[in-house]
């Protein structure tokens, strides 16, 4: 408290910290940012659904084998 009256620092206020407006963990709308996508095969682009608790690296490609990515 800059003055000692409890107002806090210049330009402070609702909203204006860290933590608003984010996309954060599982949100936003980037490929990868949460359930609902689906799992593609960098080779032969064979694309199957994501499964939650599941990372696509750790599955292999039922067509060539490859590690498939989220997409």
């Amino acid at each position: 408290m800059p003055r000692g009256d409890g107002t806090g620092p210049f330009g402070g206020g609702a909203g204006t910290g860290r933590g608003m407006g984010g996309g954060g963990r599982m949100g936003g709308s980037r490929p990868g940012s949460g359930p609902g996508s689906s799992c593609v095969c960098p080779k032969c682009g064979l694309r199957v659904s994501h499964q939650v608790g599941v990372p696509c690296y750790s599955i292999n490609c039922s067509k060539c084998g490859a590690k498939m990515v989220k997409a």
